[in-house]
């Protein structure tokens, strides 16, 4: 896709939008995927051109590695006392602002520092819209190796249907940044996301899940028509 494909532009606009709510000397949550990198790539440019002093707390390797290209100075959780803001995609977001995170198998950094944030804010374009959590995007699990097999018959007996995410290019199973599994889990509904979330990080093996509940303050939409929508 070129740089005039509509649904680039559009996530390029709501990433420029987030970023112009970035102040000086704030503390940053960097998200992961394409719509966040465009916001990093505006805090990269007004930190070159218009001197923006901040710091970076990156979500994923990808996100640190963006990050130190466009000369973002980045810190560790373990160098910061909290986070101002947060900016992030999401693969679904349902009319309560919950949210399926994970496409790119960063949700359990991501969780954290999105919970941390003072603020966060959630940029994607119209397509993430959905009237409930897993019409369109399976939630995605990270789970340690040797739970793999006992994980996935208990999310079956939630009434998922799960499968281990498998790697392009290469043979097995994705593997996150903490070296984990990842496994996809489709709902033929999702009726109380926060009880669901709760209930898969019960699981013994599960490290984290993508739904996200209760965190987002607001999501910038990139619509069709080259309006940013914004909810809250």
């Amino acid at each position: 896709m070129g740089e005039t494909d509509p649904r680039i532009l559009s996530k390029q606009r709501v990433g420029i939008e987030a970023a112009s709510m970035v102040q000086d000397g704030a503390i940053v949550g960097l998200g992961s995927g394409s719509t966040a990198a465009f916001a990093t790539r505006e805090l990269g440019r007004r930190v070159r051109e218009e001197g923006l002093s901040i710091v970076g707390v990156p979500t994923s390797f990808s996100a640190s590695m963006l990050a130190r290209e466009l000369g973002i100075p980045i810190r560790t959780l373990d160098d910061v006392e909290h986070i101002d803001i947060a900016i992030d995609g999401a693969d679904e977001v349902d009319p309560d602002l919950n949210l399926i995170k994970g496409g790119g198998a960063a949700h359990t950094r991501e969780k954290v520092i999105d919970y941390l944030a003072e603020l966060f804010i959630v940029v994607v374009d119209e397509t993430k819209l959905v009237q409930h959590l897993g019409e369109t995007f399976p939630v995605p699990v990270e789970v340690i190796p040797m739970a793999v097999a006992p994980v996935i018959r208990q999310l079956r007996a939630l009434g998922g249907s799960p499968e281990v995410r498998r790697a392009v290019k290469k043979d097995g199973p994705v593997i996150s940044d903490q070296g984990n599994f990842i496994v996809d889990v489709r709902f033929d509904a999702i009726g109380d996301p926060q009880a669901m979330e709760i209930a898969m990080n019960r699981i013994p093996g599960v490290v984290e899940n993508g739904i996200f509940t209760g965190v987002t303050d607001i999501v910038l939409v990139g619509m069709a028509d080259g309006s940013v929508r914004r909810i809250e």
